[in-house]
């Protein structure tokens, strides 16, 4: 035997112990059809645990307290706002199972191999800053249980080392992989149920309810700001939709697909918006709160703050280890030659570093984390315009030009570009900050038009991303290799 067979022999074996023990090594290669045994079903406890975040009770005040709205429009606003945004998300997670690769590994078939490197990096970093935002709110929940059952008060150490916590044990499960991230999600759903029950039976119980049904109306364009806003959150998925169903077969149900998705969204989001806007009834600063966990444990009693707060700390780190998941494989279709479960550190140490700033040096938490959504959601929708009107014309996806980085790839296009899609991406990307407002960047059409003062500049970038996509001339789809095809789905 040769030295060479003997090395690959050994990884190899290296690579099955691992799986044995629970690390998932597959990288951005598409997964076999044996190992293709997943179920629809199993995306909607992965989308319930995406949404547990403490963050959702915030925007629920801040709809009652800062848009006006009363309790029916919040109530339209939160099943409104998880069906429009998981609805596309579900769709380009259709994509996945199609062509058993993670999201921006299929990129690579619309953009090219180099092409695919403009939208890869700035979704990249778009995820530092969701998962600084996640670590950030995950680090206060565990200073306030730690403040309200010990009395330890916060200071710079603590917060240090509790950030530090929080980002080794997302580190953990997400570079454990995916059976790893099902397995805590499933749990999670669990808890989350529980804890919703708990807390709606008590809301239901002390709430002045003649005064939170009787507040008045708030104008309709504030709902569509409200929709736009939460929606905007949601978008941040959608690229890493298809990491969650590239393990489902090509037979699975494309509507289940986007059933499950939705579904497990609308089951958080809806009940965490009415929390937060019915506890806005009595105590309006929730919405503005400079930390949000701690003001929340303040005004809870001690019996429900302490496992409530439990509950936002296990949410906060599964999100971040769905998001630091996805991002792995965002950093090796980028040019990052190592095994997945290290370059997710790549961005553990990234979000601890921005954690560290943001809780330190920032503030105004909750301006921060706005400003950031809707910057966010511009950056992820100009990929989506592209890519789900690419999916429209596109059935499979060529396993072994996903994989082949050189010109003899049949994703290598013009140069390693695809024309149509970048121009596409690029321009759409510039539209919609065109139509953006925050406090860090106003485009110049953000104030003037009902799309820049509804806060739908994602909207916009999603439409003419599309559109020129789908009306300028692409590069002919080359047939995949034979027995190399990933299995058709409609």
């Amino acid at each position: 035997m040769s030295s060479t067979a003997h090395h690959d022999g050994a990884l190899e074996h290296l690579e099955e112990s691992l799986e044995h023990h629970g690390l998932e090594t597959r990288g951005i290669e598409p997964v076999p059809d044996s190992e293709r045994t997943g179920t629809p079903r199993g995306l909607l406890p992965t989308w319930i645990a995406a949404n547990i975040s403490v963050l959702l009770l915030t925007v629920g005040a801040s709809l009652a307290v800062s848009f006006g709205l009363n309790f029916w429009q919040a109530l339209v606003v939160g099943t409104a706002a998880p069906i429009v945004s998981y609805g596309l998300v579900g769709l380009v997670g259709i994509a996945g199972k199609r062509g058993g690769a993670p999201g921006m590994a299929l990129s690579r078939a619309v953009f090219g191999q180099r092409g695919n490197l403009l939208p890869g990096a700035l979704i990249w970093v778009a995820r530092w800053g969701w998962e600084t935002i996640n670590a950030v709110t995950g680090a206060y929940a565990l200073l306030t249980v730690l403040d309200i059952v010990f009395g330890v008060g916060s200071n710079t150490a603590l917060i240090i080392v509790a950030l530090l916590l929080f980002v080794l044990t997302t580190f953990a499960i997400s570079g454990m992989g995916i059976k790893a991230v099902r397995r805590c999600n499933r749990w999670a759903t669990w808890l989350f149920g529980a804890f919703t029950l708990l807390v709606l039976g008590r809301l239901i119980a002390k709430t002045d309810w003649s005064g939170v049904l009787g507040q008045p109306a708030g104008p309709t364009a504030a709902m569509i700001t409200g929709v736009g806003l939460i929606a905007a959150g949601g978008m941040s998925w959608a690229p890493a939709s298809p990491d969650f169903t590239r393990y489902l077969p090509g037979t699975a149900s494309s509507a289940a697909i986007v059933r499950n998705t939705v579904g497990g969204a609308v089951l958080v989001v809806l009940p965490m918006v009415l929390m937060g806007a019915v506890v806005a009834s009595g105590t309006p600063d929730l919405a503005k709160a400079s930390d949000p966990v701690s003001f929340l444990g303040e005004i809870l009693p001690l019996w429900l703050a302490v496992p409530y707060l439990l509950i936002a700390l296990v949410g906060m780190v599964l999100i971040n280890a769905m998001s630091m998941y996805s991002a792995g494989f965002t950093a090796q279709t980028l040019g990052f030659r190592i095994p997945r479960h290290w370059a997710v550190s790549v961005n553990a140490v990234i979000s601890l570093v921005l954690g560290g700033v943001l809780m330190l040096a920032a503030t105004s938490f909750m301006s921060a984390f706005i400003a950031f959504l809707s910057l966010l959601a511009v950056a992820f929708s100009a990929w989506v315009g592209v890519f789900g009107t690419d999916m429209l014309r596109r059935r499979e996806y060529d396993a072994t030009a996903l994989l082949d980085t050189t010109r003899a790839s049949a994703y290598w296009y013009r140069a390693g570009f695809s024309p149509a899609a970048v121009t596409a991406w690029a321009l759409g990307l510039a539209a919609g900050s065109l139509f953006t407002r925050s406090d860090w960047f106003t485009g110049p059409l953000a104030s003037n038009n009902p799309v820049g003062r509804y806060g739908l500049g994602w909207i916009a970038t999603i439409v003419v991303s599309g559109l020129l996509y789908a009306l300028l001339p692409k590069p002919a789809v080359v047939p995949a290799a034979p027995g190399k095809r990933a299995p058709l789905a409609v």
